[in-house]
């Protein structure tokens, strides 16, 4: 299994809980759960990330 590299998001301080998302492999997003970091992680396709980023940076999605 890939050793992901999780990162939360600037906009995050460390008490609250958020989303980390690791970028390091490949073809591969993969998201997770501050809350739950042993937990499986949701992983993507970067094209569909960046379609996802685009839609909530247009506010498509709330």
């Amino acid at each position: 299994m890939p050793d992901f590299q999780y990162l939360k998001s600037s906009y995050s301080d460390a008490k609250d809980e958020c989303v980390e998302v690791a970028t390091n492999i490949p073809a591969t997003i993969a998201i997770r759960d501050s809350k739950t970091p042993t937990s499986p992680s949701l992983r993507l396709h970067p094209t569909a990330w960046e379609t996802f980023q685009a839609a909530v940076a247009d506010d498509r999605i709330r």
